[in-house]
């Protein structure tokens, strides 16, 4: 049997005029998994990431404190299909359809457009991409101009059958991605609905390991979203 270990990207510069980049916190969170790793033993010998910043740069931090004392980190594989959701295009294109149709979802708008500082910008832009999700991933719309859910869903379980599907036995893979595909891990490995999956995305911490025992046949979920390793001022969603 192998191990799987499916890791969040690191805090993102959440309202930055480049959100895909880690900020100083996020570095750190990558930086203490890394060497939580390899306090504790874990040997890994494959490392895969989407193609986005905020994720390389997580694999590149935590490879950097892992390599203390002469550990190796293997060299980091680009698979696209690890990327998350277009959250931007969902906001941009989707919802002026959405809160033209529901009277939820134009109030949900308005509070955010209002928010007056940072700790309500956030909190209401989560509520309305929560809610925007929901008819995203029901395919509730009919707006164009975006990947849909389903081709979402379909490239990130490809990319993770991908990584299963190869030879060799006890292999030990880290990988780093976002909130959104791990989710659809999850929830595909526990076959739950897929509203499951956004859900699910909603509680995935910053540098949190999600953890599978796998063969190239079957998969198996051990543990979801430890964050043991961070200490509690180090925690967060974004």
């Amino acid at each position: 049997m192998s191990l799987l270990y499916i890791i969040r990207h690191g805090q993102a510069s959440f309202f930055a005029d480049d959100y895909d980049r880690l900020s100083e916190k996020g570095h750190e969170q990558a930086r203490v998994l890394g060497s939580y790793l390899r306090e504790n033993g874990f040997e890994i010998n494959e490392v895969y990431s989407g193609s986005l910043k905020r994720q390389i740069q997580t694999a590149e931090s935590c490879g950097e404190t892992y390599c203390t004392d002469g550990k190796h980190w293997p060299e980091t594989q680009i698979l696209e299909g690890l990327n998350e959701y277009g959250a931007d295009e969902v906001m941009s294109k989707l919802k002026n359809e959405l809160i033209q149709k529901h009277e939820h979802v134009r109030k949900l708008d308005d509070d955010y457009t209002n928010s007056k500082d940072d700790s309500e910008r956030y909190r209401t832009f989560h509520r309305l991409l929560e809610a925007l999700m929901q008819y995203y991933i029901a395919d509730d719309y009919e707006s164009t101009g975006f990947e849909t859910w389903r081709q979402f869903h379909d490239r990130v379980t490809q990319a993770y059958k991908t990584i299963q599907t190869k030879e060799g036995n006890g292999r030990k893979i880290a990988v780093f991605t976002s909130g959104g595909p791990i989710g659809v891990s999850v929830q595909t490995c526990l076959n739950a609905p897929e509203q499951q999956a956004g859900e699910l995305n909603w509680r995935v911490y910053n540098a949190s390991i999600t953890q599978f025992t796998f063969r190239a046949d079957r998969i198996s979920l051990d543990q979801f979203n430890s964050i043991s390793h961070l200490p509690k001022e180090m925690r967060s969603f974004r």
